[in-house]
């Protein structure tokens, strides 16, 4: 059984992942997250995903921005 750690943990990596997949800094998730009406600077993106204790709609605003159409979650 997940703790509630492991579910941050597997947030921001989602995150993280999509990022790398498509070779964006947190700079160019700030100008995109600014496209869709979310104000936020690169160092508060940064710290709020390494923390991983965001709200489902800051994911999903996220997931947006990067551009993700269908997310695949690793099931155990």
């Amino acid at each position: 059984m997940q703790t509630a750690n492991d579910w941050k943990t597997q947030a921001k990596q989602l995150i993280r992942a999509e990022m790398k997949r498509r070779s964006l800094s947190y700079a160019d998730l700030a100008s995109r997250m600014q496209g869709i009406g979310v104000t936020a600077n690169e160092r508060t993106l940064a710290n709020k995903i390494a923390a991983g204790g965001f709200s489902a709609a800051f994911f999903l605003q996220c997931m947006e921005a990067i551009g993700v159409k269908a997310l695949h979650l690793n099931a155990e």
